[in-house]
């Protein structure tokens, strides 16, 4: 009896917490078996105290005693450890591309949101992908608080999806305010680019200038600038283009013009509409090629840039498979927001030089900088003859600046005058922000993906359309890396595992069942 009584209590105790645990509340019937089972343990102990004494008392109980004691330390360790690993997560991502790390951009996006933001994601329980959904989405959350997200099986929950107007699968619902925004499949980008729309109060307008043979936006070619425009449009701005000549002054939603790749000079009432746009403290971005407009060169030397004529020759770009005549530059103003934290490689195909007298307190900084094995070449002969060298006194060595950026102070009221500020003027004071590139190159469409180019370009553009929250470097698209195998490799693969492994295994399992028939 004395044995049945304990047994009875811990199978009690077990059946009651077992049932408690996967029904998730406390019945009745649950209750009454723990406290039945309590009561048999107790009884137990009551009735043979005595002989629990003398047992502990031996030297074998003392050794179980101290096993037990290491044991539950050790369980301890390890529910203490699950419980921290859930509280606090950490991973590593060890994939080439960083695939399942979330990019600067996004991370940069998440610890900016000023509003409540919720993703309501209609997948099946079954769904193949939903898993790879919930870890982007947990990503999302754990980088902010703003954030939050729910699951909704349609099949399950039909109300809820014809609530959300949601007639297909694999949908996410991106939600702050009044705005919504749907998602398709398990993007990042998409997702990031649907928390921008939905959390930003406007859509600011990026206009490109057109009319003296600039890059065209909607030209699938290689010279052309269609993955440009898509790409400054995947920042959530409306991409516009203007032609002055036919305009009255630049729109008053333009937050930044960009005039790329101008082959031909402008007319005095384009220059004056540029103007007036700076002075009422409007942002652009000049991207010129070498050789060309020399008319906005003296334009902005008012501005304070010096623009060489000249060519970069650049001898480090031969180590990167490139020709000498597109700079490689690694070396960025580390004080200015649009290349502080900017480390990646950026080439620019046939540029010029583009300096400025470095004064912070004025927004002056040369931006990027070609290595020292460079030199702005003046020659135009002899780079035609593919003889360029250089010439000390005559051609500029490197470090060569390809982008320079300007304040313009324009004051709190209308501005007279083309780089002159009128200080007696009321007001807040106000600036326009000026960015001058020696290359237009670099984002058509052939090099806009090419190692940092693109990085460089949108960094320039958020910071012109005063987004500094989105100047980052953007994520990789994955990609797959294929494992080659020659013929030979190919057929050890097939016969190792196929045929010689399993052989052995068979021949092994019929030699030792045939020595034990045979006895031996």
């Amino acid at each position: 009896m004395k044995k049945i009584i304990p047994l009875l209590g811990l199978l009690l105790l077990t059946i009651g917490g077992v049932s408690y645990a996967i029904i998730g509340a406390m019945q009745t019937y649950l209750a009454a078996l723990i406290w039945i089972g309590l009561l048999c343990l107790l009884f137990f102990f009551y009735v043979g105290f005595s002989d629990i004494k003398n047992v502990l008392s031996k030297r074998s109980a003392r050794y179980g005693a101290n096993t037990a004691l290491m044991i539950a330390v050790f369980v301890a360790l390890i529910v203490f450890t699950v419980f921290m690993s859930i509280k606090y997560k950490t991973r590593w991502d060890m994939t080439a591309a960083q695939r399942y790390t979330l990019s600067n951009q996004t991370l940069k996006l998440l610890s900016s949101l000023k509003k409540d933001v919720e993703a309501v994601a209609f997948y099946r329980s079954d769904e193949r992908t939903r898993q790879a959904m919930q870890d982007l989405l947990a990503g999302y959350k754990h980088n902010s608080s703003r954030f939050t997200y729910q699951f909704i099986d349609p099949d399950k929950n039909p109300s809820l999806a014809v609530k959300y107007n949601v007639t297909s699968y694999r949908t996410t619902l991106v939600r702050s305010g009044n705005k919504e925004e749907v998602v398709g499949f398990e993007s990042e980008e998409k997702l990031t680019n649907a928390i921008l729309k939905v959390s930003r109060d406007e859509i600011k307008t990026v206009y490109f200038l057109k009319g003296h043979g600039e890059n065209n936006i909607l030209d699938v070619q290689n010279s052309g600038y269609k993955a440009a425009k898509e790409a400054i449009e995947k920042e959530n701005y409306l991409v516009k283009e203007i032609v002055l000549l036919a305009a009255d002054e630049m729109p008053k939603d333009a937050s930044v013009l960009i005039v790329s790749g101008p082959k031909k000079e402008f007319l005095p009432d384009e220059i004056k509409k540029i103007t007036a746009y700076i002075n009422r403290g409007g942002n652009v971005l000049f991207m010129l090629d070498p050789g060309t407009v020399p008319g906005i060169v003296s334009y902005l030397k008012d501005y304070g840039f010096k623009i060489g004529d000249d060519v970069i020759i650049d001898k480090l770009s031969q180590v990167f498979g490139a020709n000498y005549l597109t700079p490689v530059v690694t070396v960025y103003d580390k004080e200015h927001p649009i290349t502080k934290d900017f480390e990646v490689a950026t080439f620019f195909p046939l540029a010029r030089s583009v300096e400025i007298e470095n004064d912070p307190a004025k927004g002056r900084h040369q931006l990027a900088k070609t290595g020292d094995a460079s030199w702005a070449e003046t020659d135009k002969k002899a780079l035609e003859e593919g003889k360029a060298e250089y010439n000390e006194g005559k051609d500029k060595r490197g470090p060569v600046s390809i982008a320079s950026v300007t304040a313009v102070e324009v004051g709190g009221g209308a501005h007279s005058g083309h780089a002159e500020h009128n200080k007696d003027m009321e007001g807040p004071k106000k600036y326009a922000k000026i960015v001058v590139f020696g290359d237009s190159d670099f984002v058509n469409n052939t090099n806009v993906n090419l190692a940092g180019n693109k990085d460089f370009f949108l960094n320039t553009v958020n910071w012109l359309a005063e987004e500094a929250d989105m100047i980052s470097i953007r994520k990789k698209e994955p990609y797959a890396t294929p494992v080659i195998l020659t013929a030979s490799q190919g057929r050890l693969i097939f016969w190792l595992p196929v045929i010689i492994m399993p052989s052995i295994v068979l021949v092994t399992g019929i030699g030792i069942l045939m020595r034990r028939k045979t006895g031996k």
